[in-house]
């Protein structure tokens, strides 16, 4: 079926050959019958992996009793999943808005930002991404130029720069937003200080701190959510990806101060009962199974492994539970290819790193081959 894609599909991905058909857990089959080991996980989304027996029976379960509900009427499981995500939250977040999609979050919470503040100043940093919508595009540090001009009064400070944070802070600012760890940008952990100073400093202009969780949340980096490695909870956090065992699906979370009057903003989709109720099933398997604690440790064993190969064209090993970046002093891309030919599905994070976001179930021997398999990748392409 690639020749249908490849004749009615617009070419905006650069597309690998291999046409994935069926998965399980962290592993991928093709149109042939070959397995693949996932290190994608639909770009951070199948954190409790393929075709997952949970979310499926409650797909099943509600798309026979109710598959859509738009929010001028109340519903259960919108109702339950929006308690559920405040249960879970860090603290001080109170209020849900539900959408379809991480850019849709940023959206929304540019939006919120701005009602709340009067201000239209959006402080974010370089290296980070945080979507392709216009909005969310114009937060991004990369892919804008042929965009131009985008939303006004948004500005880039280094990452980890406290100092340069603050020097961009001023009355203008509505809101400073920030990733936690840099996905897109190379796996580029935040320094728990920083993140800390820039709560200090939108407390002190009055500004809102956004945490965009849309790839670090659901356990990928160890705990639920990756601010909690920090000490910090944010005015408004973001989310999608891995919410609800794939099924579309984004989230706003905001602390109580922050109230968009009726009409400011809705999605027609948003917090539809299908993707509600597979995200209450994707986040009560994350906890009963533990993958919060797996990511964790399996992060450290496959940091390990990595930092285990003899190969000198390593740079760097970064990580945060299940978030992978392998840095080389070369191109990623012919070691991308190559683990492709050795049935591993990884990503780039930038032209010189190998992002790895596997499924969070992966097993410590699935992990142990993609390791041995990296090694001969590097090896091949030396």
């Amino acid at each position: 079926m690639t020749d249908l894609e490849h004749r009615y599909g617009h070419p905006v991905y650069p597309k690998r050959e291999v046409e994935i058909v069926r998965g399980d857990g962290a592993l991928l089959w093709d149109q042939d019958g070959g397995e693949y080991i996932d290190c994608a996980a639909g770009v951070g989304v199948a954190n409790i992996g393929h075709a997952n027996a949970a979310v499926a029976e409650a797909i099943g379960r509600q798309a026979k009793t109710l598959v859509t509900c738009p929010g001028i009427f109340y519903n259960d499981v919108r109702g339950q999943l929006m308690a559920r995500l405040v249960s879970i939250a860090p603290p001080g977040l109170e209020r849900v808005f539900l959408c379809n999609s991480g850019t849709e979050a940023i959206e929304a919470a540019i939006k919120f930002a701005r009602l709340t503040t009067g201000r239209a100043g959006i402080v974010s940093a370089m290296r980070g991404f945080h979507g392709r919508t216009l909005g969310a595009l114009s937060a991004t540090f990369k892919y804008r130029d042929e965009f131009e001009p985008l939303l006004a009064g948004n500005r880039f400070v280094p990452f980890n720069n406290p100092d340069r944070l603050a020097s961009s802070m001023d009355d203008d600012v509505a809101a400073v937003l920030l990733e936690i760890v840099q996905g897109e940008g190379g796996i580029r952990p935040a320094d728990p200080e920083y993140i800390r100073a820039a709560r200090e400093l939108c407390d002190r202009h009055g500004a809102m701190l956004i945490v965009d969780e849309v790839q670090t949340g659901f356990g990928r980096t160890g705990r639920m959510f990756a601010c909690e490695h920090t000490g910090v909870s944010p005015d408004i956090m973001t989310l999608a990806k891995a919410i609800a065992g794939g099924v579309p699906m984004g989230a706003v979370l905001t602390a109580g101060h922050i109230a968009p009057a009726i009409g400011k903003h809705g999605s027609t989709f948003g917090g539809n009962p299908l993707a509600c109720s597979a995200a209450l099933a994707s986040i009560g398997y994350i906890e009963s199974h533990g993958l919060i604690g797996k990511a964790e440790a399996d992060g450290l064993y496959f940091a390990s492994l990595l930092r285990d190969i003899s190969s000198p064209r390593i740079r760097e090993i970064r990580h945060l539970g299940l978030m992978i970046g392998m840095e080389l002093k070369s191109k990623s891309r012919p070691v991308l290819d190559a683990l492709l030919k050795r049935n591993v599905l990884a990503l780039s994070g930038g032209p010189t790193v190998v992002r790895l976001l596997p499924p969070l179930v992966i097993t410590r021997e699935q992990i142990a081959a993609v390791a041995r398999r990296i090694a001969d990748a590097l090896d091949e392409t030396a």
